[in-house]
């Protein structure tokens, strides 16, 4: 039995649909959050920023002591997660595999698609990943911009939105591809638009409820379950205004905001380079 927290962040708000499932899935289980609200949005930086980012945010929550952490962020998890692993004492994990895998899993017709930010697609992290699972699937990845930030603003059922969401699905479904890795946390909120543009026939991998999934397996593995009977506790930090990352990050999470506080975005680089 292991009572320390696991920690997780995210460029924003978006991960708190990765959260939200882990706290269903882990309720025994004491979470640390941080949404780096204040740089958001990672998609459109260069892989090199978004790393040095996530070693920063990396480095201030093994100071917390976590026992695990998720990398929630799918284009932190593509640009930084191996090089965190190959740096980090630490058990870590991230969206890519457990997204591909399900998808070579899911697919029938060997034809995938992935939607996610442009940071995630220049990584080639998913194409990696699932061509390694399977090297006969044909992989279409489709760069999304502002997709994320559309939906961060509220902006979930606008005209915008849907010409939006149109926009990037009409080459999947162009493409015949059967299965759909929802490869960004923000994804999830408009999944029945997106839905209803691919077809009623497409399966979309929810990148929030596999990542779910692997935190409980690496858990069980590791043998740092915390104790079944109790009832786990969850806190937040956000390096921008607080009560912004509260509104914004609401329908998100789905459940009660408890203590959440700001960290600064000096003190997480103090901590990068400590």
């Amino acid at each position: 039995m292991d009572k320390r927290p696991i920690g997780m962040f995210d460029s924003g708000v978006g991960g708190l649909t990765v959260l939200h499932e882990c706290l269903l899935a882990h309720p025994n289980e004491d979470f640390i959050y941080l949404g780096d609200t204040g740089r958001f949005p990672y998609g459109p930086r260069s892989i090199e920023e978004i790393r040095g980012y996530a070693w920063q945010i990396a480095s201030h929550l093994i100071s917390l002591d976590v026992k695990l952490m998720v990398v929630a962020c799918n284009s932190a998890t593509a640009a930084a997660l191996p090089w965190l692993q190959e740096r980090l004492d630490a058990s870590i994990v991230g969206a890519v595999h457990p997204e591909s895998e399900a998808a070579v899993q899911t697919t029938r017709n060997r034809r995938v698609g992935v939607m996610a930010t442009e940071a995630t697609i220049e990584s080639g992290s998913y194409q990696r990943a699932l061509l390694e699972l399977d090297a006969g699937l044909e992989v279409i990845a489709q760069p999304c911009p502002n997709l994320a930030s559309l939906i961060q603003a509220g902006d979930v059922s606008s005209p915008d939105m849907v010409k939006t969401v149109k926009s990037y699905t009409e080459p999947l479904k162009q493409a015949g591809v059967d299965t759909v890795i929802l490869g960004c946390t923000h994804y999830p909120l408009v999944t029945p638009m997106l839905q209803r543009s691919l077809g009623k026939d497409i399966v979309l991998i929810n990148s929030a409820r596999e990542t779910a999934r692997e935190v409980g397996e690496v858990l069980e593995r590791k043998g740092i379950v915390n104790d079944p009977d109790r009832e786990g506790e969850y806190s937040f930090l956000c390096t921008g205004d607080v009560d912004s990352f509260v509104s914004v990050g609401a329908p998100f999470l789905q459940m009660p905001f408890e203590q959440v506080q700001r960290v600064e975005v000096e003190e997480l680089e103090r901590a990068g380079i400590a």
